[in-house]
């Protein structure tokens, strides 16, 4: 395992654990985190409580955290991304690896990288092209800016698989928030298309017919899936999309599908439905009853 001994986590979601869930039990490694959540009462001690479980030292401040660190990484919700980066910069030691993982547009990680480097430190811009789970640490990785060969090596000695594109912070992230356009958008494409199937009464003929377009893709296993992701991570999944509009608005395009499946994403995610029974029909007539529709 790595040669440095002390890593932050500015946030510590789902991505966080299972990085942490990755390393194990690892004697040489100290793990240091803040969460926003613990300054929030109701979120207060279910934080601290992922901070116990997963055996690091949680801090109340995110410069308290990033004391004594060799390398910072930052997995925070996409609307936060800047901030974060901005009070890490307060107090990051000159040298510091600043891994920026999170999923906002090119222009966003550049500000950041901004902060980071005018105080010395080396920022690296982060995209993460998969789920974390089951994946781990196994997690595909692209890096991007002046110190990515670096920050690829330190990744490396502590167990992530990276691969540096060419091109300057904003590089990795326009890859991811570009690809987001398609992969979440086709998650709000099927949840419009088949929770109205499932009103109607006829989502057996759409998925036949899906299926017979699209040979081999199981739409309703797919289907089910999609809303599982949409209800649970819709929140988080919106901003994202929000920085995927921008994203394309950089590079001269309108972002209107990507602001459309932001919508859909927040309308989702804001029902607060979570451990439903799996199978398409369970999720979509919950998702109706909540909203006020019924199934035929």
């Amino acid at each position: 395992m790595s040669k440095y001994q002390t890593i932050a986590f500015i946030g510590f979601g789902e991505a966080a654990q299972a990085f942490c869930e990755g390393w194990g039990d690892t004697p040489l490694l100290t793990v240091r985190a803040y969460d926003v959540k613990t300054a929030d009462a109701t979120t207060a001690d279910a934080k601290r409580g992922d901070y116990f479980h997963y055996g690091l030292v949680g801090c109340e401040t995110a410069l308290d955290a990033i004391q004594e660190a060799e390398a910072v990484i930052s997995l925070v919700t996409a609307d936060q991304a800047l901030a974060a980066a901005r009070d890490v910069a307060a107090g990051i030691a000159p040298g510091t690896f600043f891994f920026d993982c999170n999923s906002v547009a090119p222009a966003t990680k550049q500000a950041a990288a901004e902060a980071i480097m005018t105080a010395g430190a080396r920022y690296v811009d982060v995209a993460v092209m998969s789920p974390v789970r089951p994946a781990l640490l196994a997690v595909p990785l692209l890096l991007s800016g002046p110190f990515a060969a670096e920050g690829k090596q330190l990744l490396a000695d502590l167990g992530f698989r990276g691969r540096v594109v060419e091109g300057g912070v904003g590089a990795a992230s326009a890859i991811k928030m570009i690809r987001s356009i398609m992969i979440k958008g086709l998650e709000a494409l099927s949840a419009e298309c088949l929770l109205s199937a499932r009103a109607a009464g006829v989502e057996e003929e759409v998925f036949s017919s899906l299926d017979a377009s699209f040979p081999g893709w199981d739409w309703r296993s797919r289907a089910d899936y999609n809303l599982d992701r949409m209800l649970v991570h819709g929140l988080r999944r919106a901003a994202e999309m929000r920085e995927s509009a921008a994203t394309a608005a950089e590079f001269g395009q309108a972002g209107v599908m990507a602001s459309a499946t932001a919508e859909w994403q927040e309308r989702l995610g804001a029902l607060h439905l979570s451990h439903l029974r799996d199978g398409f029909a369970a999720k979509a007539d919950a998702i109706l009853a909540a909203t006020g529709a019924a199934s035929q």
